[in-house]
């Protein structure tokens, strides 16, 4: 079975490293030219590594839509293709090339949490369970008929990456099945109706990621932990200075009583461990300590770097 796999995203090297380890016949690899890469959060280049390695023709294309994309793809004339880790909804004229069908993964348990960014987004709205869904693609967002379907929980010690390492793992065993059960004239099903009255979840672009100091610490510890590597980052103001917030705790102290009103920085926190030091920031309630930090400059700092700014005032929205 002739296989043709689209995806530039991290999230999507285990299942492709398997499938070639697994002799499946991939006989051509899509992912973006570096322009589009740049544009991209967690990209990978790992894919032509392997590709090279195992002698798979690899094509470098600025956008899934163009003619180019659908000339590469008609070419390799493939039974299957497969979608992992791409953000553009695939024209219905490339879904009509393969003989079988086009098959992507959703990182949320369709039909909930359709749309854009649904990992960072279940983060955000403190969501204590996620997963991971293949599907047959449709020229509609993530509207195709269900194959299979992994659930995972969302603990209080996730972050983005962590979550996307789970989906990355989903990925690996469910394309497996797919492909030996077609491989064997059949294949996983699930009667799961993909319809639903929720709205698409919408883009997220980097200045989404301001903090509002007004919500629960909970709140904004799940927005930090949401936008945090390989994303652009949950960002503040101090006195009209931006700063980039990369790690954090949330300490269930209650805020007011250590005398700290939302957002205001308060005493430094020590350890003999250098990334457990950090600094206290007062919330609506309960408080954060912050572990690492970036300024106007890109720079970072953690451990007794960010004790040594001698950061003080209040963080606010502007």
């Amino acid at each position: 079975m002739r296989i043709a796999w689209i995806g530039f995203h991290e999230e999507g090297l285990p299942a492709f490293r398997n499938a070639l380890e697994k002799g499946f016949e991939i006989v051509g690899f899509i992912t973006l030219d570096d322009d589009a890469m740049n544009k991209r959060s967690a990209g990978s280049r790992e894919y032509l590594d392997l590709c090279e390695k195992y002698g798979v023709p690899f094509f470098l294309v600025h956008t899934i839509k163009n003619d180019q994309a659908y000339e590469v793809l008609s070419g390799l004339s493939p039974d299957l293709v497969v979608v992992l880790g791409w953000s553009e909804i695939l024209p219905e004229r490339l879904l009509q090339i393969p003989h079988i069908g086009t098959v992507g993964a959703h990182a949320a348990l369709l039909p909930h949490n359709r749309g854009s960014a649904p990992i960072n987004w279940s983060l955000i709205r403190g969501e204590k369970q996620t997963g991971n869904t293949l599907m047959w693609l449709k020229p509609e967002v993530d509207a195709g008929e269900i194959i299979d379907q992994m659930a995972f929980d969302i603990t209080p010690y996730d972050s983005c990456k962590t979550l996307y390492a789970k989906v990355a793992d989903t990925n690996q065993i469910m394309i497996e099945r797919l492909v030996t059960g077609l491989m064997n004239g059949s294949a996983p099903c699930m009667e799961i109706p993909n319809e639903t009255e929720e709205p698409l979840l919408p883009r997220r672009k980097p200045k989404d990621g301001l903090i509002q100091w007004s919500q629960s610490g909970r709140s904004i510890y799940n927005f930090i932990r949401a936008l945090t590597d390989p994303y652009p980052g949950a960002f503040t103001w101090l006195e009209h200075r931006k700063w980039l917030l990369w790690k954090a705790s949330l300490l269930p102290v209650d805020s007011k009583k250590a005398g700290l009103k939302p957002g205001e920085i308060g005493d430094k926190v020590y350890s003999f461990i250098a990334e457990e030091n950090g600094i206290l920031v007062g919330t609506e309630d309960m408080l954060l300590i912050l572990h690492e930090v970036e300024d106007e400059q890109g720079i970072r700092y953690s451990g007794k770097a960010l004790h040594d700014l001698g950061l003080k005032g209040v963080f606010t929205c502007e």
